[in-house]
């Protein structure tokens, strides 16, 4: 398996866009369904200072995507928040992994940031795993955090510290 973990380019949007047109991709995260590709043009060709959006290419394809977003709050600029996802076709197979492992890499050795912060969704159980498995412990839980397919859904407010 070739995987590579890259910053993204601009002529990866239409595969990012794929990425979160997914049924898995869209339940797991705050995406709406048919995202448009001018959508995604115009998020991810004005990517503000302090935003560091990274993709998984395996074997020439982009699959998966993680954002790592540091807070702008003088105060809290040892913090950021990431929000990340996998392709459905690719889930399972440490794409998710390889984006964490690098995403965390950045934040601690390169950006300064000693809390990582995200959330996810109290039915992700495969996700709630993966951000255990490096360090991230509930915090919390919002109730009626997001409403996804015709019913409210709560999630988890998760952190890693340094």
């Amino acid at each position: 398996m070739s995987l590579i973990i890259r910053q993204y380019h601009a002529d990866d949007i239409p595969a990012i866009r794929d990425i979160y047109a997914q049924p898995k991709a869209q339940a797991g995260t705050l995406q709406l369904p048919m995202p448009s590709l001018a959508m995604w043009e115009k998020r991810l060709n004005q990517v503000p200072d302090g935003v560091y959006p990274l993709v998984a290419e395996l074997e020439g394809k982009v699959v998966g995507n993680l954002g790592l977003v540091i807070a702008t709050n003088p105060r809290r600029r040892h913090v950021a928040d990431i929000g990340m996802g996998v392709h459905d076709a690719y889930q399972g197979r440490g794409i998710g992994s390889a984006l964490m492992e690098k995403a965390i890499d950045l934040a601690e050795n390169w950006l300064n940031v000693s809390r990582i912060e995200l959330t996810v969704y109290t039915d992700n159980a495969a996700a709630t795993r993966l951000y255990q498995k490096f360090g991230f412990e509930i915090e919390g839980t919002a109730k009626q955090f997001a409403f996804r397919n015709g019913e409210f859904v709560d999630a988890h407010y998760m952190a890693r510290n340094r």
